[in-house]
């Protein structure tokens, strides 16, 4: 049996992130604690919670591997992530705290990543709601039926009119496929599971300034790699905690298995054991608190459990999401 895997996040400070991370999580805590001075922490947009990205490469905190980063961890150890074909860890976690409206925004795939940018990843992502306003939305989407009409309505701001807007709850749950226009609105609280990438071209930011200046757009770029048409504000959103994708306690319920991901949501109630038979498996706490092979968790605690590990016990009212890679 090997040991699980326990990571350091990355608090990552936004012009659009608030306080939440810093004051409700433990990960924003020991931050704090740990003296990172520089950060604002009532700016705080994300958590990088299991990243092995340059941006934010997490620091195992504890056991045999105590000190050194995911991405190192990947490359010199890979048969603790079952030999995946991947030249960098394929996957990055986030919690995202979003005081204000995020960027109407797009993501590149693969190829253009790579022939663009010179990444390996584009950015494949999803998300689960935490925590919403009543009456939320999430922009998802667009409205324009052909090329020439999505490039005229970008080129003359009608942004209004071009953004699909989705209704959502907490519990909800939908797949970000590249070339998506999306946005996360204001007082969202989500769990993102994407690809292992930061590439994020910005169609339009409200005419936001930060320091007196306006935020750089990709308006260019976006126009490239923008679906068309692209309804996947309307076909894509999955209710978890009601109807047909509800799952009974201790059942594990698959929400997506993709090209690069597999995502599952797991409440569980009294003690749970189930194998660890995936390449590596990342728990995340979203909701409640308990205790997984003894350890106690609680929201937006994360371990990552390699192959081999054998089976994890959890125990106590949890909600929790699992991933793995494909």
């Amino acid at each position: 049996m090997r040991e699980c895997i326990v990571l350091r996040p990355v608090l990552k400070e936004t012009v659009w992130g608030g306080d939440r991370l810093a004051t409700q999580f433990d990960c924003g805590r020991k931050q704090c604690a740990a003296g990172a001075e520089k950060i604002d922490f009532t700016s705080i947009g994300e958590s990088w919670i299991v990243s092995a990205h340059p941006h934010g490469d997490c620091i195992i905190e504890e056991g045999t591997y105590a000190g050194e980063t995911l991405s190192g961890l990947y490359k010199k150890h890979p048969e603790l992530f079952g030999n995946l074909p991947y030249e960098e860890f394929p996957l990055l976690l986030k919690i995202i705290d979003a005081k204000s409206n995020l960027s109407i925004q797009v993501h590149p795939d693969d190829a253009y990543a790579r022939e663009k940018e010179g990444c390996p990843f584009g950015k494949t992502e999803c998300w689960y709601v935490m925590d919403c306003p009543e009456d939320a939305q999430l922009i998802i989407g667009h409205h324009a039926k052909t090329r020439e009409e999505l490039t005229r309505m970008v080129r003359e701001n009608r942004y209004e009119e071009l953004i699909c807007r989705v209704p959502v709850k907490k519990g909800d749950f939908i797949q970000i496929e590249p070339g998506t226009i999306h946005a996360i609105t204001g007082g969202m609280l989500l769990m993102e599971t994407q690809q292992n990438s930061d590439i994020t071209y910005r169609v339009y930011d409200y005419g936001r300034l930060v320091d007196g200046k306006p935020r750089q757009l990709h308006v260019e770029q976006s126009l490239e790699v923008i679906k068309v048409p692209d309804n996947a504000g309307r076909d894509g959103l999955i209710h978890t905690e009601n109807g047909e994708s509800a799952a009974r306690i201790n059942e594990r319920k698959l929400l997506v298995d993709c090209t690069y991901y597999k995502v599952w949501k797991l409440t569980t109630g009294g003690t749970f054991t189930m194998e660890q038979s995936d390449p590596f498996l990342i728990a995340t706490v979203l909701e409640g608190s308990g205790s997984i092979d003894g350890r106690e968790m609680t929201c937006g605690d994360s371990l990552l459990f390699p192959t081999g590990y054998g089976d994890i016990c959890f125990s106590g009212d949890m909600t929790l999401l699992l991933c793995t890679a494909n």
